[in-house]
């Protein structure tokens, strides 16, 4: 991983270059392009979205959702990440682990004891970078996509 990896937020001056973040053409049926994250973040307060640069270079796109009405029953309030755009030449660079580890430690600064994740389900899918970061299946199907939770005490 590069030493230079930070967060920031999307902002006017950034949008662009955020729009701009694609994963490889395979990845596509896997995970939304950024643009329609952020038209999510607009309408859903509980977002959290963050370009990932490495210096000055657009490497990949997150968005992190806080204290979400998961159950739309105001029973079950969770944390997690949403969304993880990694560039196609920044993969296997370390950039979605340093997302993951970035999305956790907010969520415990925010005071969470968990971080949630769902995934579409197929070879070649996320599911095992995410399981080998400690995710555990939660049994559940959200949308079709399958449930993983870390836990972050």
């Amino acid at each position: 991983m590069t030493a230079s990896l930070t967060l920031a937020p999307v902002t006017r001056a950034n949008i662009d270059r955020a729009i701009a973040v694609r994963v490889r053409p395979d990845q596509e049926r896997f995970v939304s392009p950024v643009v329609k994250s952020l038209a999510e973040a607009y309408v859903h307060p509980e977002a959290w979205p963050r370009l990932i640069l490495d210096g000055d270079t657009p490497v990949g796109f997150l968005m992190a959702f806080v204290d979400i009405d998961w159950d739309g029953k105001g029973a079950d309030f969770r944390s997690g990440l949403w969304r993880l755009n990694v560039t196609p030449e920044a993969q296997g660079r370390g950039v979605g682990r340093f997302a993951v580890e970035s999305v956790a430690a907010e969520l415990r600064r925010r005071g969470a004891a968990r971080m949630y994740v769902t995934w579409e389900p197929g070879d070649d899918g996320p599911e095992g970078f995410y399981r080998k970061l400690g995710f555990h299946l939660t049994g559940e199907i959200s949308g079709g996509q399958t449930v993983g939770v870390l836990d972050l005490t």
